[in-house]
């Protein structure tokens, strides 16, 4: 049996292993900020209706002078019915929290901008407790993950870049589009003097997430589905396909790993908690 340091592990096949560990982490610290916290800051922001896409779209609409495009937020949205997120965006215009743009797109309102500093604080205080005893670890992995994103920003947008090195495997790798994909909206994550680890580590996931989801609807619209169809498709063949194919999108930025790295970035995402 080859030692673990030498098996090998093409970039796109990292790509697939890592997302659901970055999916299951990224996801059970979430619900602990849910339940630790979060009720009463949501409340005192007006209640769920108020914050939801401050919550999600935290990452640029933190940042001064932070906002999502209205293409941004189409991508952002693209599983969702369009009449239902106006409806949303229109409870929390109402609310004092979100402007909405000529374009469509939206900013954070000063209050909403409040809102989303008690979040990030709330978010330290969470991941220091689910991940106490993980110090080292949380670390390492903001630091990887971090370079991941450095990789996916620099990347091509579009079209093929040929990665010859053995370890990458044989198919070209290709990187979704960043200005008006999901993860161009969110990438970089704002990060202001002092966060601590655990929320580097948090919002760095979460971006790394919108990255696959850009290259997943660049899989499905290739294959000549809508987000409707790809929704309903049913396990088989043609969906295994889509994720071959996702995986083989979203496979870039893995490249600037070495395959021992991409190893140790997988067994250090098992380990958290969650």
């Amino acid at each position: 049996m080859p030692a673990p340091e030498r098996v090998p592990l093409a970039p796109h096949q990292a790509a697939g292993l890592v997302w659901p560990a970055v999916d299951r982490v990224f996801r059970a610290a979430m619900a602990a900020t849910g339940s630790r916290g979060g009720p009463e800051l949501r409340q005192r922001y007006g209640g769920p209706s108020a914050i939801g896409f401050l919550v999600d779209f935290r990452t640029r609409l933190a940042a001064p002078g932070g906002t999502v495009s209205g293409r941004q937020l189409a991508a952002l949205t693209r599983y969702a019915d369009p009449a239902e997120c106006q409806r949303q965006l229109d409870k929390q215009v109402a609310h004092g929290m979100i402007h909405r743009q000529d374009d469509g797109g939206i900013c954070a309102t000063e209050r909403g901008r409040a809102f989303l500093t008690e979040l990030y604080q709330l978010h330290a205080r969470v991941t220091e407790e689910i991940w106490s005893g993980h110090t080292e670890r949380v670390q390492r992995l903001a630091g990887i993950v971090g370079r991941l994103l450095t990789a996916a920003l620099n990347g091509p947008d579009h079209g093929d870049a040929a990665l010859d090195r053995p370890d990458h495997g044989d198919a070209a790798l290709d990187g979704p589009d960043r200005e008006n994909g999901a993860f161009g909206a969110m990438a970089p994550p704002y990060e202001p003097d002092g966060t601590p680890p655990g929320v580097l580590l948090l919002n760095r996931l979460g971006t790394l997430r919108y990255h696959r989801a850009d290259a997943h609807a660049a899989a499905w619209q290739a294959a000549g589905h809508t987000a409707r169809s790809i929704v309903a498709l049913a396990p088989g063949a043609e969906r295994l396909a889509i994720e071959w194919e996702t995986d083989r999108r979203a496979a870039g930025p893995y490249a600037v790993l070495t395959p021992p790295e991409r190893l140790r970035l997988l067994a250090d995402l098992a380990t958290l908690p969650g």
